[in-house]
């Protein structure tokens, strides 16, 4: 008899991802000229398997990754460890993460680690903790020399950040939601390091993940924060995706990780576009001129000042649409306005038909 069908499904879902790593590791090593295709990347210090971790906190949704990583991973001569991050916010937060590195160890992880941070107030409670986490996340990544992260994130918590990204209205990008493959939230880095992340999760709802922690008697920890109406994304957890679900039906959930899905294909073409229309758009010194800026269809043009304008050293994560659309102003309503002051200290401003945008 094989295993529950919850046990099944999040073992089938990290069996693709981990399929999906060994995949990298054998191109980047072909691209390198290692050992050739067919070989593995090993792990620094040379001839162990590849690494992959697992962040768990401890919840349902963590804890049955941890489980699925540690089953499937021998399977494919993969080393399987963990890294649990102790955020300092609650007490005995410490002894928690320490109980939370003892589970994952039980379930045959190697090595596991537990790791205290500090939470600064940047951005809010929430994206300070994100940040603080991926920091952390990034640090023992690459101490151990990992292939990969994998996170806990279900198509609950996708359906959740397409809807706070709707309410931001920071246009389609997001409307993506959460990347199956990504470096972080820097969005960027090395070849190894833009496939860090990875989210097995994503097309798993969270009722699933809790299924398999039950059947197969692991302990799981609820974090009260996800029940603090003080946090938005508990707030809409709780009460919006309910309301929603009673005046809509079921499967709002479902059609808002599709949307995410959809959202992503099209945000990723559009930016492709904008990369290959920016070198068209700039004079033979490299400054962006207005009349061909204009040319361009609304959604590449304000793709180009975006990418323009955090080359010019301005924060992405602080940069918004209202940001870009006073900037795209100067292309399209063009009035005499004087300079747009972004994130960053950077400032844009027209100048005999260029568009000038520097840190100041």
């Amino acid at each position: 008899m094989g295993p529950h069908p919850a046990v099944a499904a999040i073992r089938l879902a990290v069996r693709r991802v981990l399929h999906d790593v060994l995949t990298d590791l054998t191109e980047r090593s072909a691209v390198r000229g290692g050992a050739g295709r067919g070989a593995l990347l090993p792990a620094p210090g040379g001839g162990t398997p590849p690494l992959v971790l697992v962040a768990c906190s401890g919840g349902a949704d963590s804890m049955a990754l941890a489980s699925a990583l540690a089953f499937e991973a021998p399977k494919l001569g993969i080393r399987a460890g963990g890294v649990t991050i102790d955020h300092g916010l609650q007490p005995g937060s410490d002894l928690r993460a320490a109980e939370v590195a003892t589970r994952m160890a039980a379930l045959g992880l190697d090595p596991v680690e537990a790791v205290t941070v500090h939470v600064g107030r940047g951005g809010g409670p929430e994206a300070a903790a994100r940040d603080a986490r991926y920091a952390a996340l990034d640090d023992a990544a690459g101490r151990l020399g990992a292939a990969a992260v994998l996170l806990g994130h279900t198509r609950d918590d996708q359906a959740e950040t397409v809807l706070l990204g709707l309410a931001r209205g920071s246009g389609i990008r997001s409307l993506s939601g959460m990347p199956e493959v990504s470096a972080g939230p820097g969005g960027r880095g090395a070849a190894g390091r833009t496939h860090r992340y990875r989210r097995p999760f994503l097309q798993v709802d969270r009722q699933t993940a809790r299924k398999a922690c039950m059947v197969q008697s692991l302990p799981v920890w609820d974090d009260p924060h996800n029940i603090d109406p003080a946090y938005t994304r508990s707030r809409l957890r709780h009460e919006g995706l309910p309301a929603l679900e009673k005046a809509l039906g079921k499967g709002v959930v479902e059609a808002l990780a599709r949307t995410a899905q959809l959202s992503r294909d099209d945000a990723d073409a559009l930016d492709a576009w904008a990369a290959e229309a920016e070198a068209g758009v700039r004079d033979d010194d490299g400054r962006l001129e207005c009349a061909k800026l204009y040319a361009l269809p609304p959604a590449v043009r304000r793709r180009v000042l975006r990418r323009a304008v955090v080359a010019a050293g301005s924060p992405a994560g602080s940069l918004f649409a209202r940001h870009i659309e006073e900037v795209d102003r100067l292309i399209t309503g063009w009035r005499g306005q004087g300079a747009i002051n972004l994130p960053g200290r950077v400032e844009a401003r027209r100048q005999g038909g260029r568009l000038v945008i520097r840190q100041g």
